[in-house]
């Protein structure tokens, strides 16, 4: 405690509950009006579906709220450090602070106190919470909300390993069914072995893969056997799961770190033009936080100065350039998936502008 008193001064005490309090209660305020408008758009949705009360909260709004927040994060950040400190800039209370000897970087501390909470807290959700609200959140919009959009993933070629290579005509989501099957097994550049089968379900309960009507011919040079059974199927493990064929756009985002992880290593093997999605939603997860430095450096730079109407004029700024940095977040995240842009840079080069914009604001701010 003594540490604390000797570190933490009346000044870090009030602009800390100033910038906590206002953001923590704007955040809830547009969770709520999110989940207001949420709520009367899919209310056809949730009651075609005879769900309960209790089966839209722990089903649909479990998940989705945390995404929300998650979303919400930079631009309510960006908005309660401007509106707290251009409302003190117009009570005039930064001046008094700055003329009794306090340095423009002393003032700042209290804030980057703050914003570096909000980081912690933003990582944490990113690695540890948010990809299991995600597949809560995901699962439900993939069989409610979505169920009669496209389910079924078409002309499927995958290379397993270096050795196997496996194709499917077409994939159902619903039912984890691929059809006309097959997998074609190599010694060096000579075929060895050659399945087919009419389909492959996955058995969810022992994790294996059944083929059913199927054939299978061994190779070996100019000898060659052949087997073929339509009535009994057959059980196989395979190097696969159901989500690595999924049709839908947002399975990526409920991968635990590890499940992440383990999809890149089978990406640079399978090569099935995925590998930037991945890469985005790694970098994302440990980057995108960031956001709460460089939004709070750029909102002291441009509400710390008493400007005549008060506080309208930087919110006004304030809620242009939130949005102008979401809106580059976006650009840049269709540029890495589908342009080819490193998923890096793609990630990281939102942050370096509007960090380099924050600087060149801060050096104008009065001090």
């Amino acid at each position: 405690m003594k540490f604390l008193r000797n570190r933490f001064k009346i000044l870090d005490a009030f602009i800390i509950g100033k910038y906590l309090g206002t953001f923590f209660y704007t955040l809830a305020l547009f969770v709520v009006i999110i989940v207001v408008f949420d709520l009367s758009e899919k209310l056809d949705d949730f009651l075609g579906n005879n769900l309960s009360i209790w089966d839209i909260i722990s089903l649909y709004y479990a998940g989705s709220i945390p995404f929300y927040v998650n979303m919400l994060s930079p631009l309510i950040n960006f908005i309660a450090v401007i509106f707290f400190t251009a409302k003190m800039a117009d009570q005039t209370e930064i001046v008094p602070i700055l003329s009794g000897g306090v340095s423009f970087n002393r003032f700042l501390r209290p804030y980057f106190i703050s914003a570096s909470l909000i980081f912690l807290i933003n990582l944490g959700s990113n690695i540890f919470l948010l990809p299991h609200t995600n597949k809560i959140k995901n699962k439900f919009e993939n069989e409610v909300i979505k169920k009669n959009s496209p389910f079924i993933k078409e002309k499927i070629h995958v290379k397993l390993d270096s050795a196997t290579y496996i194709a499917m005509h077409s994939f159902d989501n619903r039912n984890n069914t691929g059809y006309r099957f097959t997998l074609d097994q190599f010694e060096g550049d000579k075929l060895k072995k050659k399945i087919f089968a009419q389909t492959i379900k996955w058995d969810s309960l022992n994790l294996k893969w059944v083929l059913n009507d199927y054939s299978i011919r061994y190779i070996d040079g100019l000898k060659e056997r052949f087997m073929s059974e339509a009535s009994v199927p057959k059980d196989t493990t395979l190097d696969m799961r159901p989500n690595d064929f999924s049709a839908y756009d947002n399975v990526f985002s409920s991968l635990s770190n590890n499940e992440l992880e383990e999809k890149i290593d089978k990406e640079r093997i399978r090569g099935t033009g995925v590998m930037n999605d991945l890469l985005f939603e790694r970098y994302k997860r440990w980057l995108h936080p960031l956001s709460a430095y460089v939004l709070t450096l750029i909102g002291v730079a441009l509400s710390s100065r008493k400007v005549r109407g008060g506080v309208g004029l930087p919110l006004g700024i304030g809620i242009f350039l939130s949005f102008a940095y979401i809106v580059f977040n976006q650009f840049a995240m269709i540029f890495s998936i589908k342009g080819g842009i490193s998923p890096l840079i793609a990630v990281i080069l939102p942050t370096l502008f509007f960090g380099l914009l924050g600087f060149i604001l801060l050096k104008r701010a009065p001090k």
